[in-house]
């Protein structure tokens, strides 16, 4: 590989305006492709072998027009209510706009007596049912903007307007553009005081932005063939972001150390490409299979995710070793142009102050690794209470239209109107009425008529008797009998909507017993009534949680319908019925990862240990590694744990309550950090290494010690620096307003933080100076199959020259 890379950096040194313009030509057509398409996203939860991907499956056969649920518009008005006055013209204009709107299948107004349930107690909030044709997986942000933009008539007359369901998780995105601002600042900063001088900033973040770009686009024209979710985008910018300054400061700081050696610029970048651009492209391809490895988890959503940035990575690794060649030769020595300060750091392999940490952990190695140890056992405590939910879409910014809607959701008509879950019935044989309740009103009815002709004729009787006559008789009794028994315009709406009810298919008896033991478990706040499609095979009713959606008690209600009240409720019958909906569908999510986890977790650390194997030719570095490195990432958890869950100081991350970790965030901070952690374990261990061959080609006896501090000593500055960049930008985005990004932001942030100090200079060092030379052992019959790839190494490039003297100066 070094070989390899050593001719490419050359060729891309020698050839550096035209590398540069294709890099140029390729991100502006990606970035004016993507333009073009637009971003589309998914919201997709569909989960094979689920019960809510059960549920949809069997709306979209049967009952299409349910299948995705319904988007609430909601209406709020400050001056009087919604059913009378102005404000019901209002309504129904608005009603009317949502019907013309291209995507828009139906819309119900909380006037009618369809949706009158949708309209508060007070009259002053209520919301429209708004049925499309597109799903969560199909929606644009283009045509949720339609839905919203539909409302006018609404906005002009002063109502507030909020959509909610996944129209409004469509609409609701909070920007990135401020974290984005912020990291860079950041990493410009620490970039200045690492390196010293301006060029040499500039460059790592010129090539960072530039993969970026290339990557943002790629993922955008992906979307289009593939369901990518919408946090894609977010996460992309923050791992491109932080690599692709990682991998650009590794080949210059070696680049500018060769040319303090005197070595021309061009063998410095071929160098420096052979030696960090080989561990870069190590390291990315660690975190590419890292990231790939989530395929196996079998989640669609997870496995969008893995491919989204695993093609980040993939372009800043490809922008390191190409890119960043192109730009070192056009600066060429120039890049050591408008220092910062008078005094450079040293480019020598031992800075002074790292040398003597490094000294003192291999003098106490035993306190070093307890010390480590200790510590993120104490930051992985919490991990024992973490529980995986769901995104909770009552603490998004309060000027985003889903957190709107949700707010006004929950004091018109509680909490748990913003996630209702859908009931899906498989009906066997196809659903009838109920004809024994039908006929019993009906017979009702004609004994009620029958007493009333009765009380007619005897009382028509008595007026005869009393000189009365016959016709004026009748006519009188009539009335006296009918005034008795008339009933009020209420009680005659309830009595025809009962039948009405009773000759449809609705209410068939296995159907009602099913909803109605639903409707009296504890946590169920209400049940609609069932709509039946036309052959009666199939039927859907919705019901409305006591909870929020993002509540444990929710998820806790709904394993306990599937598990107990429905096939209690549908025992003795041919009925299948399946609990759906975005809730259930998140819920659904939440189990498979928990289910999944383990497998991913030992398929990465498997990968790992081979690819370490690989690079360093030993089998005790990958396995101390794998486990330094499960530490490593328990350690964020825990803290992921006590921040969001437990609320240790997560009102100092924009929040004001507890919330749940989105069920996808530990599965993919596992990739994503077990492979982040593998960068600095090979620039460190690489290193080492080297070093330890060069001992050891020299006789010394016991090589190992020395190796490992000069290597750490030599190498700490730049990992350090890295890891701080890296930190700064994953911080940046707790700034967003997204729960699941700040998770994301927290979580990456302190892993990284932890690994690259609390692990790469103590665990990683200490650990290595007490299995000693133990450390580099590898069977003689593994070491015939396992191939050379010399990370970090110059021993097959060729010698370098020798340096040219200066010419001597003489005398005028």
């Amino acid at each position: 590989m070094s070989v390899l890379l050593y001719r490419l950096g050359h060729a891309c040194a020698r050839h550096r305006f035209p590398v540069i313009g294709i890099w140029l030509a390729v991100v502006v057509g990606l970035v004016i492709a993507a333009s073009a398409v637009g971003e589309q996203t998914s919201q997709d939860l569909s989960l094979p072998g689920t019960d809510s991907t059960e549920a949809t499956d069997l709306l979209d056969a049967k009952l299409p027009k349910e299948a995705n649920g319904t988007n609430p518009l909601v209406l709020e008005s400050s001056k009087g209510r919604l059913d009378s006055g102005s404000n019901k013209k209002v309504v129904n204009a608005t009603v009317r706009s949502l019907e013309h709107t291209p995507d828009v299948r139906s819309a119900v107004s909380p006037l009618s007596a369809k949706g009158a349930d949708a309209l508060s107690k007070d009259g002053k909030i209520g919301y429209i049912s708004v049925t499309l044709y597109d799903g969560p997986d199909d929606l644009t942000e283009d045509e949720a903007q339609e839905v919203l933009d539909a409302a006018q008539p609404a906005e002009v007359a002063g109502l507030e307007v909020s959509v909610g369901g996944y129209v409004g998780q469509e609409l609701s995105r909070p920007s990135t553009e401020w974290s984005e601002r912020l990291g860079i600042g950041a990493a410009v900063i620490i970039l200045l005081v690492a390196l010293g001088t301006v060029p040499a900033m500039l460059l790592p973040i010129a090539v960072a932005i530039t993969g970026v770009a290339t990557g943002l686009s790629l993922i955008t024209l992906l979307g289009h063939v593939i369901q990518v979710p919408q946090v894609a985008s977010t996460l992309g910018t923050m791992i491109g972001l932080g690599v692709g300054i990682d991998y650009s400061l590794f080949v210059i700081n070696r680049y500018r150390q060769r040319l303090a050696q005197g070595v021309g610029v061009e063998e410095s970048i071929a160098r420096a490409a052979a030696t960090s651009g080989s561990a870069v492209a190590f390291a990315g391809g660690t975190v590419v299979i890292a990231l790939l490895s989530l395929v196996l988890a079998g989640i669609p959503i997870v496995s969008a995710l893995g491919y989204c940035s695993a093609l980040v990575v993939l372009v800043a690794v490809l922008a390191a070793n190409t890119l960043m060649p192109a730009l070192l030769a056009t600066l060429g020595e120039k890049i050591e142009a408008i220092p910062v300060r008078k005094k450079q750091l040293h480019h020598d392999d031992r800075p002074h102050g790292w040398a003597r940490w490094a000294e003192g952990v291999a003098k106490r190695p035993w306190a070093s690794l307890i010390a480590a140890v200790g510590v993120l056992v104490v930051l992985a405590l919490p991990i024992f209470d973490m529980k995986l939910g769901q995104e909770d879409v009552g603490v998004l910014p309060e000027d985003e239209t889903a957190r709107q809607a949700y707010d006004a959701l929950t004091a018109g008509f509680g909490v748990g109107e913003n996630g209702p879950m859908l009931v899906a019935v498989d009906m066997r044989p196809p659903a009838h009425n109920d004809q024994k309740k039908l006929n019993q009103l009906n017979q009702k009815e004609q004994a009620q008529q029958q007493q009333e002709q009765n009380a007619i004729d005897q009382q028509t009787e008595e007026l005869v008797e009393q000189g009365v006559p016959q016709d004026e008789a009748q006519q009188e009794a009539t009335q006296q009998v009918e005034s008795q028994s008339q009933q009020s315009p209420k009680q005659q709406q309830q009595l025809q909507e009962q039948k009405q009810f009773l000759q449809s298919t609705a209410s068939d008896p296995r159907l009602v017993k099913l909803e109605n033991k639903i409707s009296k478990t504890n946590g169920v706040k209400d049940v609609s009534q069932a709509k039946v499609n036309k052959p009666g095979t199939a039927a859907v009713f919705t019901i409305t949680a006591t909870t929020a959606p993002s509540n444990y008690a929710t998820s806790d209600l709904v394993r306990h319908l599937r598990a107990t009240v429905i096939p209690e409720a549908t025992a003795g019958t041919q009925l299948r019925a399946h609990v759906g909906g975005t809730t259930a569908g998140y819920i659904d999510l939440a189990d498979r990862i928990s289910d999944k986890l383990p497998q991913v977790i030992l398929t990465v650390v498997l990968l790992s240990f081979l690819l370490l194997l690989l690079a360093f030719r030993t089998v005790l570095v990958p396995i101390t590694a794998a486990i330094m490195n499960l530490l490593s990432v328990a350690a964020s958890y825990g803290v992921l744990t006590a921040v969001f869950e437990k609320g240790w100081g997560n009102e100092l991350i924009g929040l004001d309550r507890t919330i749940p970790i989105e069920s996808f965030v530990p599965l993919f901070m596992f990739a994503i950090l077990f492979g982040l952690s593998m960068d600095y374990q090979v620039f460190l261990v690489s290193r080492i290494g080297e070093l330890h061959r060069d001992r050891l080609a020299a006789g010394e006896e016991k090589p190992n010690r020395g190796a490992v501090v000069d290597g750490l000593a030599s190498s700490a500055r730049v990992i350090t620096s890295a890891a701080l960049i890296m930190v700064s930008v994953f911080a940046s985005f707790v700034l967003n307003g997204d729960p699941t990004v700040k998770q994301f932001g927290v979580g990456l942030a302190v892993a990284i933080a932890v690994d690259a100090t609390i692990v790469r200079c103590l665990l990683v060092p200490s650990a290595m100076e007490l299995i000693g030379e133990a450390n580099w052992w590898l069977p003689r019959w593994l070491d015939r199959f396992i191939p050379r790839v010399g990370l970090e190494t110059e021993d097959a490039l060729p010698p370098l020259p020798e340096p040219v003297p200066a010419p001597a100066q003489t005398k005028a």
